[in-house]
């Protein structure tokens, strides 16, 4: 009989778990709205969550109560502290998350950082099944990225592999001096400045779309103007396209892997591939490349299926 595990996804507006048999075959899912700002009722919630799932699953399928529990959630354990940290629901960093959820679950706990768990379910599951070596890039609200190799996630011995949104993005006082403008630095939440997140995430774009035009549209409705051939849309999502390609070719000189799946809202302009596949070798160190840049194919299930394959 297939291994039956359960994932929990924890993210800024919805908390989901799902109870997952095999590799990809969810037997039972549920989310509720994330307590805003709430550490302790955030604990509780998950722990709701869980409880509901065993019941529910165990009552059904007659199976052993006390499944292990994978938890993705933003950003990551600290390694000298064993405390949260680098998470964007600012209520959880400086607290012993994981020991407070095991304690309130009652049952085996593993947690990786949420970008870990949707690269590792791409891998096991999704666009890159079969590839060794993958890196899956989410680009949303924010942007995160996770390395997994030999279907096993790679936390790294800082606990900070693959933080991909993070690193400074190149070439942007090169892009304003073409522009004829003055580039003005970026700040980020993580206290440094001009991040990637800060420039490519999906609402990065609408940020500066509105500063540039003083027309607040969202990112869907960015790019249908970019087709109807409004010109500001179109520089900014082709300003976007370039930076995208040119963190990718940082990617693909430092790790080469067999595959990059991308994910999250703005992998869902049609430029991601269109537009940015091919520009990623003129980043890229050598003759040619031939790495594969697609969409990830397990949607908002990829969360909770990469948690459960922390077991």
């Amino acid at each position: 009989m297939s291994a039956i595990r359960i994932g929990v996804d924890i993210g800024g507006t919805k908390i989901e778990a799902a109870v997952v048999r095999g590799e990809s075959e969810v037997l039972w899912r549920e989310r509720v709205a994330t307590p805003q700002g709430e550490y302790d009722a955030t604990v509780e919630a998950v722990a709701t969550l869980v409880a509901r799932a065993v019941h529910d699953v165990t009552t059904k399928h007659a199976l052993a109560t006390q499944l292990p529990v994978g938890l993705g959630a933003p950003g990551s354990i600290s390694p000298r502290t064993g405390l949260q940290r680098n998470s964007n629901s600012i209520c959880l960093n400086g607290r012993p998350f994981r020991e407070d959820l095991a304690r309130a679950l009652q049952r085996p706990v593993r947690m990786a950082n949420d970008a870990n768990c949707f690269a590792l379910a791409e891998a096991v599951a999704g666009a890159a099944r079969g590839a060794r070596c993958v890196f899956g890039v989410i680009l949303g609200t924010g942007v995160g990225g996770g390395v997994v190799i030999d279907r096993v996630a790679h936390e790294g011995r800082n606990a900070v592999g693959g933080e991909f949104g993070h690193g400074q993005q190149q070439g942007l006082a090169l892009e304003a001096l073409r522009e004829q403008r003055t580039h003005e630095p970026r700040a980020c939440y993580c206290g440094q400045v001009d991040c990637r997140e800060q420039y490519i995430a999906g609402s990065a774009i609408e940020r500066e779309f509105t500063q540039r035009t003083q027309r607040v549209l969202k990112l869907i409705e960015i790019e249908a103007a970019a087709h109807a051939g409004d010109r500001d849309a179109s520089a900014a999502i082709a300003r976007w396209a370039e930076r995208v390609a040119a963190s990718l070719g940082d990617v693909i000189n430092l790790l080469d892997p067999d595959c990059i799946v991308l994910g999250g809202g703005a992998s869902n302009l049609r430029a991601a591939i269109d537009v940015v596949a091919p520009r990623v070798a003129h980043y890229t160190f050598g003759d040619c490349c031939t790495t594969p840049i697609v969409r990830a194919e397990l949607g908002d299930s990829a969360g909770v299926i990469g948690a459960a394959w922390l077991w």
